[in-house]
């Protein structure tokens, strides 16, 4: 018999709030945490609005500020989303056994060191022209190891297993967009085959930075609507033109059923169903027909033992761009059937923005609030109907209706497609 996986810990840092229940709340209000980027001057550049992180400091999760100081943005939202859902779980108070308690992230880079950078480039073009000798020297003179370092994807995970003296199996995968929920997935097929009983899952990202922007705008990707910054992410709308860039992380504490129920736990919920496909297409466009996304949906309504019918919720990839939308919508009719029309869909992008690798456990622990409390959070700035979106995307203002199962998807740059299936906990 298969072992079951159900959540014990929560914890979400995003432009939306700084726990679970402040994102869940400006969720349901309709609000939105875009505005125009401050981490860096984006003045210059085709997109000058993101969502940001703002007024929370690493000593929000009681470390020390001195410690953390040289380590990456993606490290700090880890730290505190990771003690938030520590926390919520209880699961370090009852003695687990150390090398059965693991990590797998689904984490992005870290911070840049954009001025470091610019002086070695400085130094690099006297006369006019690059010479590679005076930009490593440069380098070696002014980069700090420690920064260099911090900013790989793989070290959240590393300063969590220090944090929770998690000697279990620790993981990082960084499957673009897809791959928080591709860690979920993962780290919970960890515990169902028995080589952990518990572990610490999600991700974290912020791309926040001229890097991240650039490239996004080389690929068009984001959107370039500046002069109202709210109403910039309009994911399934006629006039939707990009997505906006967003960060911060998300965790949950995934335990085995049996070990859960001894020590007491509250419960949360059970992941129940776990898919996962490759377009093997294109490396920024998903395929036109949908066959990744239908896969891999239909894969964890499987893997579940649900029926399509069952699926009372949504939370869609749904980034705003053109093609996206337009595909998801169109694997959702093939997945749903005749029932696709009142299957209820939305995109919680459309008020945090895309938070990239940490994307899918945020959207997760959507799915969760939205089935303990039986509201369905709403699509945006939804005023235009496309005819090749034509959908229940919740639009505008959140909803009550019952909700058992909810299915989350998360479709990455390179083909990657997950979903997850979630529902409430029954013994």
């Amino acid at each position: 018999m298969r072992r079951r996986v159900v959540i014990t810990g929560i914890g979400s840092i995003n432009p939306m709030g700084h726990d679970v229940e402040a994102v869940w709340s400006g969720l349901k209000e309709s609000q939105s945490g875009v505005g125009y980027t401050t981490i860096f001057d984006a003045s210059k550049f085709p997109t000058r609005i993101s969502a940001e992180v703002k007024g929370w400091d690493i000593t929000d999760a009681g470390e020390d500020a001195e410690l953390w100081k040289h380590r990456g943005r993606h490290s700090l939202f880890a730290a505190g989303a990771a003690r938030q859902a520590i926390d919520s779980s209880g699961v370090l108070d009852t003695g687990i056994e150390p090398t059965r308690l693991g990590v797998y992230l689904g984490a992005g880079e870290g911070s840049q060191d954009f001025n470091s950078f610019t002086r070695m480039m400085t130094a690099a073009l006297e006369g006019g022209e690059f010479d590679l000798a005076k930009f490593t020297k440069a380098g070696l003179e002014i980069l700090n190891p420690t920064v260099e370092l911090e900013q790989e994807p793989n070290m959240p995970a590393g300063h969590l297993a220090a944090m929770f003296n998690a000697q279990g199996p620790n993981v990082n995968c960084l499957t673009a967009c897809a791959a928080s929920s591709q860690a979920v997935g993962e780290a919970t097929e960890t515990i169902r085959r028995g080589d952990a009983d518990a572990m610490i899952s999600g991700g974290t990202h912020s791309m926040i930075h001229p890097f991240g922007v650039t490239g996004f705008n080389l690929l068009t990707a984001l959107s370039t609507s500046n002069d109202e910054p709210t109403k910039a992410s309009r994911p399934f709308d006629r006039l939707r033109d990009g997505f906006v860039l967003g960060e911060g992380a998300a965790m949950v504490i995934l335990e085995e059923l049996e070990h859960a129920k001894k020590r007491g736990a509250h419960i949360y919920g059970e992941i129940l169903g776990y898919g996962s496909t490759a377009d093997a297409y294109r490396i920024t466009d998903i395929h036109p027909e949908g066959r990744g996304a239908i896969g891999c949906m239909r894969m964890a309504i499987k893997d579940a033992g649900i029926d399509p019918s069952d699926v009372d919720y949504v939370n869609a990839h749904g980034t705003s761009t053109t093609v996206n939308d337009r595909v998801e919508t169109r694997a959702c009719r093939e997945v749903f059937g005749d029932n696709a029309m009142q299957t209820p869909v939305s995109s919680t992008k459309s008020m945090m923005g895309h938070l990239i690798a940490a994307a899918g456990v945020t959207e997760l622990i959507v799915c969760l609030m939205a089935i303990r409390d039986n509201v369905l959070p709403p699509t945006i700035n939804y005023e235009n109907p496309d005819p090749e979106c034509d959908l229940d995307y919740i639009p505008n203002k959140a909803r009550e209706a019952n909700c058992d199962f909810a299915l989350n998807n998360s479709f990455g740059f390179g083909g990657q497609n997950i979903s997850l299936v979630v529902g409430g906990f029954r013994d």
